[in-house]
Order: structure tokens, then C-alpha cells, then sequence
């Protein structure tokens, strides 16, 4: 009864550091910033764009670049990334997004410079745009264009009206904002940074929207709220419980050398553990010390940020079961190929 109580309690800790931490300043605006782009962005130009249609090189080009600008977790971005599919991007476009945005961002490759130095950083950027394109590739081809998309000419509309893009832009600043200014500092810091962010949106949005495009937007954003949040936490407490169930001392063991299975081993704790944006490099920079290969370290770099259970289950609510596990059966044997790979040839 007491081994349950145990892990009962370290379900709720990681649940409470979940929500004191990453609800109000990432998950609040990026849930906006995906009602906003579902409701303002024109579809037809997105789908000139990014959409199934689009050469293939262009979009993943464009969707991996855009997505070293944006510092989110592997569940902050999952609204984020399903606001763009809803907009009319193709499915291997929105899941670029859903992968280098929390893998390889530059907020997270900045602080893994400093800790880790510059070969481990350069070797993240490349295996995550790889990783990213192969990606991109197997989702369309394993879902080949799955919504009834109408002949269209080329749209010469804007993909968004010059105060929706203001708004757009001012919700991005608010979701950024805190990580790059009030990383370092305190909580407080963060709230304080983002409170003010979204007062100058509320501000904008009442003088710049109408009351429609308002109803609108905070409808789309609901919508994501009620189909990932409750999954969401519930992971979230989930992989509290397995935290205490791992056995550390196994798991460094286990983790030395360049081998394949160390490669895939540390792709699965990465795979399965939930880290914030920028706290994957000291964590690894610790393993590293108790004799954690280069490769496999890599490979936990990549996952361990870019994917989560969590993440795993609120995709699947969102895209659907099949797509889920398309996905992070890919990420998997990604990841354990790139930590082989770079491990007994580039390190």
C-alpha cells in the first residue's frame, strides 16, 4: 500500500510542477495561437503554401527553417502544429513543426552550446532537419491526401490580413517572450513577462478585432483545449509514476559506449520522459559524466525534448491513433540510427 502512495504522490508532484510551470506561460498562448491561425489564416493560401499540392522540398524547407524560432516543449507545440494542419498544411508539413520546434529551437541549441559545446549542437541541427524530412516523408506517404482537397488555382489572396498578422505576431511574442527573457530568473519573472505580453494583446484585439472575430478565435482555441488538455495532464502524471518506477542507477549502466542498443535505449527514456525546453542539456550533461556515450546522448538531446507520453497521447487525440504511432515508431528508429551513427562516425 505504501509502494502506491509513493507513486500516487510522485504522479501528483509531477503534475504540479507541470501545471505551476508550463500551463499559464506556454500552454495559454499557444492554445490562442492555434484558434488564431485556425480562424485567420486563409486556407487557400496555405494550401498553395504548405498543403498537400505544394512541392515537397519547398514546404518541408519552410516548415523546418520557421520552426527553429519557436522555443516549445513537445506538448506546447502540439496545439501549435495542429492549428497549422487545420489551417490546410499537409500532414508531413505539420509534423516537421511537431518535431524540430521542441528538438532543435534555438533557445534549446543555444544552452546546449554553452553546457555541451559547439560539435554536440551542430550534430543536433543536422540529425534533427534530417530526421525532420524523413519524417515529413513517411507521413505522406503513409497518409497520402487524406482530406478531399478541390482543384484550386493559385491563390493570390494573403494568407492573412495585415491586423491579423499583428495579432498572430503579438500572440507568438506572448508565448516566447518568457522563455528567452525570463528563463534564468524566477517564475514570477516569467509570469510577469507574460502578463504584460497579453494585456498589450488583449489591448490590440479589442481595438483591432471585431466581436465575431473574437467569438471566433477564443471558440478555436477552445476547441484545442478540451481535446488535448485533459490527456495532456493525465500524461503528464503518468510519466510522474514511471520516474518512480526507473531505477537510475540501472539506467546509467546501461548507457555507456555507442552501441545500438545504448542508442536505443536512451531514444526510449527520451521517448517516454517529459522535458521542458532547454532542461535536456544538463540532464544529459550528467549522464554524460557517469560515462554516457556521445551518440546515445544525442539521441536523448533529440527525443527526449522532441518527443513525451504525454506528447504520444495528445497527438493521437488530435491526428488520430494511426498517426501517432507512425510517428513515434519513426522517431524511434530515427533516433536510435542517428545515436549509432554520429557515435561511431562524426564523434
Amino acid at each position: 500500500m505504501l509502494f502506491f502512495k509513493e507513486l500516487f504522490w510522485a504522479g501528483l508532484w509531477a503534475l504540479k510542477d507541470y501545471v505551476a510551470t508550463h500551463v499559464l506561460t506556454c500552454l495559454v498562448p499557444a492554445f490562442l495561437l492555434a484558434g488564431a491561425m485556425v480562424a485567420f489564416i486563409n486556407q487557400e493560401s496555405i494550401l498553395t503554401l504548405l498543403g498537400e499540392k505544394a512541392r515537397k522540398l519547398k514546404s518541408f524547407s519552410i516548415a523546418s527553417v520557421a520552426s527553429f524560432f519557436v522555443a516549445a516543449c513537445s506538448c506546447t507545440v502540439i496545439p501549435v502544429a495542429a492549428g497549422l494542419y487545420f489551417s490546410g498544411a499537409a500532414i508531413g508539413v505539420a509534423f516537421i513543426v511537431l518535431w524540430v520546434a521542441p528538438s532543435a529551437n534555438i533557445l534549446s541549441l543555444i544552452y546546449t552550446g554553452n553546457i555541451l559545446g559547439a560539435s554536440m549542437v551542430i550534430s543536433r541541427v543536422i540529425a534533427s532537419i534530417a530526421m525532420a524530412f524523413v519524417v515529413g516523408w513517411v507521413m505522406t506517404l503513409a497518409f497520402p491526401q487524406e482530406r478531399e482537397m478541390a482543384e484550386q488555382e493559385v491563390s493570390r489572396n494573403k494568407i492573412l490580413t495585415r491586423k491579423h498578422l499583428i495579432f498572430l505576431l503579438l500572440i507568438v511574442i506572448s508565448l516566447l517572450l518568457p522563455n528567452y527573457i525570463g528563463q534564468k530568473g524566477p517564475y514570477l519573472e516569467k509570469v510577469i513577462v507574460w502578463g504584460l505580453a497579453t494585456i498589450v494583446l488583449i489591448l490590440y484585439a479589442l481595438k483591432a478585432l471585431t466581436k465575431e472575430e473574437i467569438k471566433s478565435w477564443l471558440r478555436e482555441s477552445w476547441w484545442f483545449v478540451k481535446i488535448i488538455l485533459p490527456l495532456l495532464l493525465g500524461g503528464v502524471f503518468l510519466v510522474g509514476v514511471i520516474g518512480k518506477l526507473l531505477p537510475e542507477a540501472w539506467i546509467r549502466s546501461w548507457l555507456g559506449g555507442n552501441g545500438v542498443f545504448a542508442s536505443f535505449l536512451a531514444t526510449m527514456i527520451g521517448a517516454v520522459s517529459y522535458f521542458a525546453t532547454m532542461t535536456e542539456a544538463p540532464f544529459v550533461d550528467t549522464l554524460m559524466k557517469l560515462g554516457m556515450g556521445k551518440g546515445p546522448a544525442l539521441a536523448l538531446l533529440l527525443t527526449g525534448p522532441g518527443l513525451s507520453l504525454p506528447n504520444w497521447i495528445a497527438i493521437a487525440r488530435v491526428f488520430g491513433w494511426k498517426k501517432s504511432f507512425v510517428y513515434v515508431v519513426t522517431i524511434v528508429i530515427l533516433g536510435t540510427i542517428v545515436g549509432w551513427f554520429f557515435g561511431n562516425f562524426i564523434f
